[in-house]
């Protein structure tokens, strides 16, 4: 998988342990990892509204297939990512989350709490929380308890109906977005970097290019 990391203005001092704990476990799992958000408090400035766009466009143009977000709580990035219809976001405080997220609702993307309970060995439940996602061992989707996983296959496939039938057109949503709001959200060299190499779209990385040109 091609995997996303982006984070928010608030949490961009915490990038790079976050960044070793995805690294080592892509290491391990054969994922390549792209480090798409903030860096630190000099970057360009990302609020969590941003990173649900940047989600967004490189799932849309198929630049990536999951992204990890996250904020202070988590709370703004996941309400962020899922207002875009192409968006399935979870939520994960522990590794039990990512688990049962990954089987029961089979999502591409996942927030996470950069700041809240974020003490102690705080970098091992974060490589714990990716080692699920990237290394469960086990087929996504298959549902959590054995005999719970017809209903909740059937339930998640109908959720993703609901998001299309009640979405704009991808593109068009896009455009109907405030103009400077999305160009903020892709302005950073390493998301661009990102889109640009790896995009399958190209009417969606070509609108990006002419919003920043």
């Amino acid at each position: 998988m091609k995997i996303a990391l982006t984070m928010e203005n608030s949490q961009a001092a915490k990038n790079e342990i976050i960044l070793k704990e995805l690294q080592y476990v892509a290491a391990q799992s054969g994922d390549e990892v792209f480090n798409v958000g903030m860096c630190d408090a000099d970057d360009h400035h990302l609020t969590y509204i941003h990173l649900g766009i940047q989600a967004s466009i490189l799932l849309a143009a198929k630049a990536v297939d999951f992204v990890f977000t996250g904020c202070g709580t988590g709370q703004g990035a996941l309400m962020a990512s899922n207002a875009h219809a192409n968006v399935v976001c979870g939520y994960a405080l522990e590794p039990s989350d990512a688990f049962l997220f990954t089987q029961i609702n089979n999502g591409n993307a996942l927030s996470l709490a950069f700041a809240k309970n974020f003490g102690w060995a705080a970098e091992l439940n974060v490589r714990g929380i990716f080692e699920k996602v990237m290394m469960s061992g086990c087929e996504r989707g298959q549902g959590y308890p054995v005999e719970r996983a017809l209903p909740q296959q059937q339930n998640a496939a109908i959720l993703n109906d609901v998001k299309r039938a009640v979405a704009k057109d991808y593109l068009e949503g896009l455009k109907a977005m405030d103009a400077e709001l999305v160009r903020v959200a892709c302005l950073g060299e390493r998301f661009q970097k990102c889109l640009f190499e790896n995009s399958q779209v190209d009417e969606i990385s070509d609108f990006v290019r002419e919003l920043l040109n």
